[in-house]
């Protein structure tokens, strides 16, 4: 049996040898992957599906969360850029840090996007004058320098240094001053759910004694109403906080401010806030065009390049550019 079954698969190979070679070579072009990405335009997700509050009020019309889309550099992937318009080619380290791979990357961008969610429930919260208690701040690494001597990982919690508990950036960064540099710091790291211990070796820089990490912070807190957010695993980045935090507002207040336009929008969020400027505004507002948007809120600092793809492009749509969340209240509020 197993002597027939090897002669069908030899005279099968034999006969077919050809296109095996050729799937084979296509499938490892497509798995090769070169330190490249590929930027494309891409759509808008509509925060009334995503996010859900207790008691919350309708809304008639919708915020939407603009994102870009992204293509791995494997080559044909690269190929079909050349081709399809729109589709253009970054460089790895232009979207890594230094010494940084891409793993590491996508890491620090869901620490981002933990962190912006945050940032929108605690503004929403505290402008609609309702209750949020935040009880915990965590601490995360979000970046590690290629000088850093240490067995620290992206995504870990800082617990305490030296000892000492540490419950805010400002309290880490006046630990770390004290010390000379070359001196071996003794952290405890919340890991995978795991207390760990870790360790780094201070150094000197222009700015002081240093242990070479980027910190991120999210929160635990508790809220009234209730409030859930559904995210999905592909999804990272903090730009989508202000159009987070604009429709946790608009679920928590009686006036409906999106006055029945389909709304889309990008822009980062602090917890006082503040609107940050964010990276490809381009795909995003062609995207959004895509989507049939009213309006197009972009930060400020993308404002201009904003107003210079819709002149190019013809496009008939309003943006709007904000600096803070108080100023996108302001001008939807003028919305007729």
């Amino acid at each position: 049996m197993f002597s027939k079954l090897y002669e069908s698969l030899k005279a099968f190979i034999k006969e077919n040898y050809k296109s095996l070679i050729a799937l084979i070579i296509i499938f490892a072009l497509f798995m090769v992957e070169l330190p490249f990405a590929i930027y494309a335009p891409g759509g808008a997700v509509d925060l009334n599906e995503r996010i859900k509050v207790e008691d919350e009020y309708t809304i008639h019309g919708s915020f939407n969360m603009a994102y870009v889309s992204m293509v791995r550099g494997s080559i044909p992937f690269l190929l079909i850029s050349k081709i399809i318009p729109d589709w253009d080619i970054v460089k790895k380290e232009d979207i890594t840090y230094d010494g940084e791979n891409m793993k590491e990357m996508m890491e620090r961008e869901r620490l981002y996007l933990k962190e912006s969610q945050d940032a929108a429930i605690i503004n929403a919260y505290k402008k609609a004058n309702l209750e949020i208690e935040v009880d915990k701040i965590n601490n995360n690494i979000s970046l590690i320098s290629e000088e850093a001597k240490t067995n620290l990982k992206i995504g870990d919690s800082i617990i305490s240094i030296n000892g000492i508990e540490i419950n805010t950036l400002k309290e880490m960064q006046d630990v770390i001053k004290e010390l000379d540099k070359d001196v071996k710091v003794n952290l405890k790291v919340l890991r995978d759910n795991k207390e760990i211990d870790a360790y780094a070796i201070t150094y000197e820089t222009n700015d002081g004694v240093k242990i070479g990490i980027g910190i991120v912070n999210t929160y635990e807190y508790t809220t009234d109403p209730k409030i859930e957010i559904g995210t999905k695993s592909s999804e990272m980045g903090s730009s989508g906080g202000l159009m987070m935090s604009l429709t946790i507002y608009n679920k928590l207040v009686q006036e409906d401010i999106t006055h029945g336009k389909k709304i889309v929008g990008t822009g980062t969020i602090d917890i006082e806030g503040n609107v940050g400027e964010i990276g490809g505004v381009k795909y995003k507002l062609i995207g959004a065009v895509k989507n049939k948007a009213d309006i197009f809120i972009c930060p400020e600092a993308n404002y201009k390049e904003a107003l210079e793809v819709a002149k190019d492009r013809d496009y008939n749509i309003k943006i709007i550019n904000v600096k803070t969340f108080d100023e996108a209240l302001e001008k939807l509020a003028q919305i007729s």
